[in-house]
């Protein structure tokens, strides 16, 4: 089976099993979806979900967030871990978009790279969840590990599998593939002793014929 029939055959059974599978992060609107994703960095979405219950009512927009003070901020945020990093990032992409975009989230992944603390996969997750436009294929570390696992890859380096994903996958799921992707990590596919025997792709898996 060559990667882009495997590919395909996957993301079916990944559709299938995951119906309506998105991002795990709570918010409303663009701009509270970009604070969690750059939240998330080194941290669970339950954990950056716990605290941004509490932190979406004091800032409800980019506006909020760009008038924030840096040290209430951090204190804020603190254990999503890298909160003084986090914290400067979040208030200085706040004043970018409040300055240059007239509050609104911008929705291209050219103008998402010029915040602070945005690369690829943040830009991705945010225009996949919150504008619905696949311009790429958000990689995270269970992305990173899973396409490893089901032979779609032999680059580690993030963007490099992001394009070898992309020929694979086509465009209309690109956005999906990465939620269900993230999903299947976290219920079968762990980094240690992933559960083979119960998992649904077994079959189809290269790596799983090891086990």
């Amino acid at each position: 089976m060559d990667a882009k029939t495997r590919a395909n055959r996957i993301l079916k059974l990944l559709l299938k099993n995951y119906p309506g599978e998105r991002t795990a992060l709570k918010y409303s609107g663009p701009f509270q979806l970009l604070v969690s994703v750059i939240l998330s960095a080194q941290c669970t979405d339950k954990r950056v979900n716990i605290v941004t219950k509490t932190l979406f009512k004091k800032y409800k927009t980019a506006k909020d967030f760009a008038k924030a003070d840096i040290k209430k901020l951090e204190q804020e945020i603190r254990s999503t871990g890298f909160y003084r990093n986090k914290a400067r990032n979040i208030r200085a992409a706040a004043q970018i978009v409040v300055k240059d975009f007239s509050g609104k989230t911008p929705d291209t992944m050219e103008e998402l790279l010029t915040l602070p603390g945005v690369a690829r996969k943040t830009a991705n997750v945010v225009l996949s969840a919150a504008f619905k436009k696949n311009e790429g294929i958000a990689i995270d570390t269970h992305c990173i590990r899973l396409t490893q696992r089901w032979k779609l890859t032999k680059n580690r380096d993030p963007v490099k599998i992001e394009q070898d994903v992309m020929k694979l996958i086509p465009r209309k799921n690109w956005g999906t593939f990465s939620f269900k992707t993230i999903k299947h990590g976290r219920e079968f596919c762990y980094a240690r002793k992933p559960n083979c025997k119960g998992c649904f792709l077994n079959k189809i898996c290269p790596s799983a014929f090891k086990q």
